[in-house]
């Protein structure tokens, strides 16, 4: 049973680097600042969750509306459709996983029903954003067992707005903090399976909540069968043959210089890179900013820059890999024509 702590007036934080975790046996078990737990069991959360209807923005076109895919498990997912021009207008197809320790968050919380429809507006992509259980009353796989349910519904392709204008051969996959760690393991789910190959194009993981070598007591927690810090679904980086085991053609992993998970995004990122995988991997780092600091402030300028990237990997096709991907790659090669074009000055200079 779970109750709501709504005497706490505070804004619930992503933020795992706030986690303050006790746990005794015989004790109860505070998880601040997601849920407290009982001796009895009786699970407290320390905000009610919120929710938003679907709608309809006249400024920008994009309507969105849930729809129900496994209604004996309370498993949904809210679709945003861009502004339609033509009758059988296409559009990239994003497959979008929300965050919060695994334990908090909802496709239709306002925070990410906002950010959804900035997202669909700016990038003309058909969202799917999936609300799956939650844990601990729905311990882990719950959440990816519910999201693959989600994306093997999705590629049935009956559901109308799908059907009439979502384009199957670019999909795409995403999430931030824990929902970019589900991404990842759909990824690495739907690499395992034939039919998915050819139609998942790419993955964005946005601040991903993964382990390392260290113990987390609140994965622990929610993953009771976990197999310890090496869990592949928890610490994909200390499995480097299964890394370039994923079939998606480019990844794009973002991160925030101040948040707790950085060095974790880019151990992710180096560790693929050198895995032997055949695809395209770049990483996006805004300095300054904290975990999923873009979902909190939608407005900022950072936020846009955050934003603007993301939409340029949708957008833009493999040829142009070097825009959408090449963070790292774009520094160096405008060092390399600076370089260049100082030893022609210089060689100019001495040959005259």
């Amino acid at each position: 049973m779970a109750q709501n702590l709504t005497h706490l007036r505070f804004p619930l934080p992503f933020l795992i680097i706030c986690l303050y975790i006790s746990s005794t046996a015989g004790k109860a078990q505070n998880f601040y600042p997601f849920f407290k737990v009982d001796t009895d069991g009786t699970i407290h959360r320390y905000q009610a969750a919120k929710f938003v209807p679907p709608s309809y923005n006249p400024e920008t076109g994009v309507q969105s509306k849930d729809v129900t895919i496994l209604p004996e498990q309370n498993v949904s997912a809210r679709l945003y459709l861009p502004k339609i021009s033509g009758k059988n207008q296409k559009f990239p197809l994003l497959i979008y996983i929300h965050g919060g320790g695994f334990c908090t968050g909802s496709a239709s919380s306002p925070m990410y029903d906002s950010y959804l429809h900035k997202l669909t507006a700016e990038s003309n992509a058909v969202a799917v954003s999936i609300d799956y259980r939650l844990a601990p009353e729905h311990p882990i796989p719950a959440c990816y067992d519910d999201s693959w349910a989600v994306m093997k519904w999705v590629e049935q392709g009956t559901e109308p707005w799908l059907k009439e204008h979502a384009d199957f051969s670019r999909v795409f996959l995403a999430g931030d903090s824990a929902g970019a760690n589900i991404a990842h393991n759909m990824m690495d789910r739907a690499s395992e399976e034939s039919h998915f190959l050819p139609s998942i194009v790419g993955m964005i993981l946005v601040d991903p909540y993964f382990g390392n070598d260290k113990p987390d007591t609140l994965w622990t927690y929610l993953c009771p069968k976990t197999t310890g810090i090496y869990d592949p679904r928890f610490n994909p980086a200390a499995h480097p043959r299964l890394l370039s085991k994923l079939n998606c053609s480019k990844i794009l992993v973002c991160t925030a210089g101040k948040d707790f998970l950085r060095d974790r995004a880019w151990t992710y990122y180096e560790t693929l890179k050198k895995s032997g995988w055949k695809g395209e991997v770049g990483i996006k780092e805004i300095e300054g900013e904290d975990h999923v600091f873009h979902l909190y402030n939608q407005t900022s300028e950072k936020a846009k820059v955050l934003m603007k990237s993301v939409v340029d990997f949708l957008v833009y096709d493999d040829s142009s890999q070097q825009v959408n991907l090449g963070f790292k790659v774009s520094e160096f090669s405008t060092s390399l024509i600076i370089f260049a074009f100082n030893l022609f000055c210089i060689c100019t200079y001495k040959s005259s």
